[in-house]
């Protein structure tokens, strides 16, 4: 996995797209079908990417990015939705000491807090469990809820009314509404015989306690719940008429005196020394514990400091889950394969001998890159050590037989794919194909990308459809969609495809015959041209053609058209190279030209208009209600300013919309002016 800081923008946003789709699909598994594919560890490192990512180019932030989100809708069951009072949230994670005592430092600085205040917490073992919140009003259970996202659960309260663990009636001076909240899980031992009452009567087999627990309380016929043995624990609270106590510790044991179950192991502290020992007593017992636990998690005891803290987009500041490593075993390395991306990226992966890590069977690992093979001096045949945690599929993190002589594995110079050569650029350890729009393995990813939004936006022709399209031989270069006027009746053949259907998929793609020209030349997916590049390009050359041609006489060594093209605000040398290696190639030239056969992009114009932001510099950030980030940094260069995606001594004004960090907080200390996106529409309406 590269470093965010080898990233280019496109690559970025790619991959921040990629990770949005892909930890919305397990969340919906996980969450709504309760049929996970993939471990806690690797799950954790999904989202942990996309924060780095999102912390390094906070301008791509997506609408859908799943730091926004809790949990997923829940809008496929069968089950009643219940709006929760209070926001039922997620928790941060971390994955070691260092970074406990990060945000112990950070709690303390939030609250202007010296190293001589005490802090106390709270500390209890995670359960892996499914989220419930308890409604008791006057004492009585009222209505139980799933998390779902957040907002909106599903009302389980006939289900839970066959869990012992929860009291159906709290005792005499209980608060007039209070809301518990916790976790319904199951135990090992009652899911192993689960499972084999399930297979001794050909019922379904649950991948884990978790999973048999959400799958057993998400029942629409709660006679189902009643069959399967469920436990309850409390953590915490929602909405409350009164919370009885000033301490987390206090509440907690409260609810311990309610009749409650709260987590056996539950204790607090003085110090961050303290919790972190207690993390290492629950991981020492662990293997034992009668229930599954993935973590610690750490509380602010104090109450008035926890509402003085509050929450971020999606997590409490006041708790943090101390997440436990990953497991590891050892198998047999049984081959290397080379597997190409987009970007035309070789991407090495070990094919292993079937190895049980927590639970799950392993058969992939990545290999990373032919550095990462180096490094570790793995060849098949190797005696490896495999960990799941830090990438989609599991890690190799040892080679127990290194010093057995074998034959090395040799990287191949040229693509697997197209047997174009494989080169790795200056400074760089990744060998990428130089096949581009040639290479099979590029060019449906290359077709996804230059019909997605921030290219031609194409409706309609969607990852499946451009698969489907693909594999009939109708779609070979991006020239393609353009023809595909002439198909109109065989995709009207087609399974799936109505009139309606077909014929506003060919309009979309007909709207994109005067295509933007910045647009195009991102949606072509060449090396290091994000979208924002693509516009700096095109605000200085107007024309593709004139683009071309400075990018061919750069190549050729003329040094004027090399410096006219670095001379370009945000253009560097790898830019200059990556254009020059793109029309070098005569493949690219002619699926370029194709290309241009179909559509005819009007020369490229931004019109500037006097404005109160002519000649500044712009940074937009948090969530805009009202437009999309691209519509707003269109309009400030439209108004004569200039859009950046972070804020340093050269920015001039800060837009903010809900859920403004780091730049927000980096905007004050500079003293820079900050306005709301009703200001910044009150700026673009008073330039007409």
């Amino acid at each position: 996995m590269n470093s965010v800081t080898n990233l280019t923008e496109a690559d970025a946003a790619n991959e921040l797209m990629r990770l949005a789709k892909a930890i919305a699909h397990h969340d919906r598994l996980y969450h709504a079908e309760d049929a996970p594919e993939i471990s806690d560890p690797e799950y954790d490192a999904l989202v942990r990417r996309n924060a780095e990512l999102e912390a390094a180019f906070p301008h791509l932030v997506r609408e859908d990015s799943p730091s926004r989100k809790v949990g997923h809708t829940a809008s496929s069951s069968p089950l009643s939705k219940v709006t929760h009072e209070v926001r039922m949230m997620s928790l941060d994670n971390a994955f070691n000491a260092e970074e406990v005592e990060e945000w112990i430092a950070r709690v303390r600085r939030f609250l202007s807090l010296s190293e001589s205040d005490p802090v106390a917490f709270t500390a209890e073992d995670k359960i892996d469990g499914l989220s419930c919140s308890l409604r008791y009003e006057n004492g009585t259970l009222v209505r139980a809820a799933t998390r779902g996202d957040g907002q909106v659960g599903e009302d389980v309260t006939a289900n839970v009314a066959h869990i012992s663990d929860i009291p159906q009636q709290l005792p005499e001076g209980a608060p007039e509404v209070f809301e518990i909240r916790g976790e319904v899980y199951m135990g090992r031992a009652d899911f192993a015989a689960l499972n084999a009452r399930q297979e001794e009567e050909g019922g379904k087999l649950f991948a884990n306690p978790r999973n048999a627990a959400a799958g057993s309380l998400r029942q629409k016929d709660a006679s189902v719940t009643a069959q399967r043995p469920l436990k309850f624990w409390a953590h915490g609270w929602g909405a409350a008429s009164e919370v009885p106590g000033e301490t987390q510790e206090q509440v907690v044991r409260t609810l311990e005196s309610w009749g409650v179950p709260v987590s056996p192991l539950f204790a607090r502290f003085e110090s961050a020394a303290e919790i972190v020992a207690h993390y290492d007593k629950i991981a020492a017992q662990r293997p034992d514990l009668p229930y599954e636990i993935d973590g610690v998690v750490y509380k602010v005891d104090r109450l008035d400091f926890q509402l003085r803290l509050g929450f971020v987009a999606k997590a409490p500041r006041w708790a943090l889950a101390h997440k436990f490593p990953a497991e590891r075993a050892e198998t047999t390395l049984e081959s290397i394969d080379i597997q190409v991306g987009r970007t035309g990226k070789l991407t090495p992966v070990g094919r292993l001998a079937p190895v049980l890590v927590g639970g799950v069977t392993v058969t992939n690992v990545t290999l990373h890159n032919r550095d990462e093979i180096a490094r570790l001096g793995v060849r098949p045949g190797d005696r490896v050590v495999v960990q799941r945690a830090g990438d989609v599929i599991p890690q190799l993190v040892d080679n127990l037989t290194r010093e057995v002589e074998r034959e090395p594995f040799v990287f191949p110079e040229r693509c697997p794919e197209c047997d174009s050569e494989a080169v790795a650029e200056e400074g760089e350890v990744d060998v990428r194909c130089t096949g581009g729009l040639i290479c099979p393995a590029q060019r449906t990813e290359r077709l996804k990308h230059f019909v997605s939004r921030g290219a031609l936006d194409i409706d309609g022709l969607g990852e499946k459809t451009i698969d489907q399209f693909f594999a009939l031989g109708w779609l070979e270069s991006p020239a393609d969609i353009f023809r595909l006027k002439d198909r109109r009746e065989a995709i009207l053949a087609l399974d799936g495809w109505k009139e309606r259907s077909v014929d506003n998929l060919l309009a979309s793609v007909e709207a994109r015959r005067e295509p933007d020209a910045a647009r195009l030349l991102f949606g072509l997916g060449i090396r290091h041209v994000g979208a924002v590049t693509a516009r700096d390009l095109m605000k200085h050359f107007h024309e593709l053609p004139a683009l071309r041609e400075a990018a061919e006489q750069a190549r050729a060594g003329d040094e004027d058209a090399a410096a006219a093209l670095t001379s370009i605000d945000g253009i560097g040398s790898a830019v200059v190279e990556a254009l020059g290696d793109f029309f070098h190639e005569d493949h690219n030239t002619a699926v370029w030209e194709d290309l241009l056969t179909q559509v005819s992009p009007p020369r490229y114009v931004v019109e500037t208009k006097e404005s109160p932001v002519s000649g500044k510099t712009v940074v937009f950030t948090g969530k805009l209600e009202t437009m999309s980030r691209d519509e707003a940094k269109a309009q400030a260069e439209r108004l004569g300013a200039k859009a950046s995606g972070s804020v340093s001594a050269k920015t001039d004004l800060l837009v903010a919309g809900p859920g403004a960090g780091s730049k927000l907080k980096k905007a004050a200390e500079l003293g820079i002016e900050v306005i709301d996106e009703a200001g910044w529409a009150e700026i673009v309406k008073g330039a007409g």
